[in-house]
């Protein structure tokens, strides 16, 4: 174990310099001040499911650009009671109480899932609104009239040239704009909401923590965008096309790196207040674990973080599943 807990300890004392541009704080406050601008503008339609426990309802919004971003929302058709003897026991319910609310984002060239993906949320007596991230693997495209700059292999390199063009801009304001659906909901308690992710869903998370205050946890499992630069220098996973872009246009290397900044969550994860458990898997080469650490050591909120030596990206899912439960029951967020 000598070998694994010295590159733990690495791992616990890593911290590059920030990349931050001087107006790094700026360009965020400008981008959240449009998007609280634009009318949410969603809509919420009943949808079957063969689970009769299950309420299911087909969900989209608008992004601040008014690109549709389509998911679902989910909530438990059933209620915990205790009968006679004390034991708790379910109840098949049409009005239950509010729900904590698990908002989910997922991993890249992903969607919005299907429902009984998040059958082990509803179980724990949670409501779920899981969303697509625009120009993936679902059904949300894009609105926003992106200049002359050409993507390579990936939307990593949409708009790469300019932070206000860039891709994860608006992927980051549809889902902080999430939130402000689930806050809407008439069976969603505001002061549970659980934001969760895994890979670029983990990276999403930490950034929307980041950039809102109302989570009252987040679950955020190999997480990607963080310590950018590493991230392209190394060709890990989708931010491999950005390295591929710069061997098209060397010359762009400075400003692709500029934009980059304001999107790797290293420099914004100071800003997160709420508690946070992570998990890393050490022989992750799509999202390392030390690129996430980078992230990891700057927040000053409450936080654990379950590392997993001989996991790749799956990151012990099978295992670590039944660790994200005790987080929130420890927390009481669910009985």
């Amino acid at each position: 174990m000598e070998y694994i807990s010295e590159k733990e300890k690495a791992l616990q004392e890593y911290l590059p310099a920030f990349t931050k541009e001087p107006d790094f704080d700026d360009f965020w406050a400008k981008t959240l001040a449009i998007s609280r601008k634009h009318p949410l503008n969603y809509h919420l339609k009943p949808a079957a499911y063969p689970a009769r426990y299950l309420k299911l309802f087909d969900i989209d919004f608008e992004g601040m650009d008014g690109t549709m971003i389509h998911g679902w929302y989910m909530e438990p058709a059933f209620c915990i009671h205790s009968d006679n003897s004390g034991e708790p026991a379910l109840k098949a319910s049409h009005k239950p109480e509010k729900f904590p609310c698990l908002i989910n984002f997922h991993g890249f060239n992903g969607d919005r899932g299907q429902p009984h993906d998040f059958f082990l949320w509803i179980m724990a007596g949670m409501a779920v609104l899981t969303v697509d991230c625009r120009e993936q693997g679902g059904s949300t495209g894009s609105s926003y009239p992106y200049g002359s700059t050409g993507i390579v292999k990936n939307v990593t390199t949409k708009g790469l040239l300019n932070p206000e063009e860039y891709y994860y801009r608006y992927v980051y304001t549809d889902c902080l704009r999430a939130l402000d659906v689930a806050c809407q909901l008439p069976d969603v308690d505001a002061s549970r909401l659980v934001v969760h992710g895994i890979s670029q869903g983990g990276g999403i998370g930490t950034a929307v923590c980041a950039l809102d205050n109302r989570p009252c946890a987040a679950l955020l499992d190999v997480p990607s965008c963080a310590d950018l630069e590493k991230r392209v220098w190394g060709e890990y996973g989708a931010f491999s096309a950005v390295a591929e872009y710069l061997r098209k246009y060397p010359f762009h290397t400075k400003q692709a790196m500029k934009t980059l900044s304001y999107f790797d969550t290293m420099n914004l994860a100071e800003h997160i207040t709420c508690p946070v458990y992570a998990s890393v898997a050490l022989k992750d080469d799509v999202c390392p674990a030390e690129c996430f650490f980078a992230a990891y050591n700057r927040i000053s909120s409450p936080k654990q973080i379950a590392i997993y030596p001989f996991n790749t990206h799956d990151g012990a899912r099978h295992i670590h599943w039944q660790k994200k439960l005790e987080f929130l029951q420890n927390m009481k967020i669910i009985e």
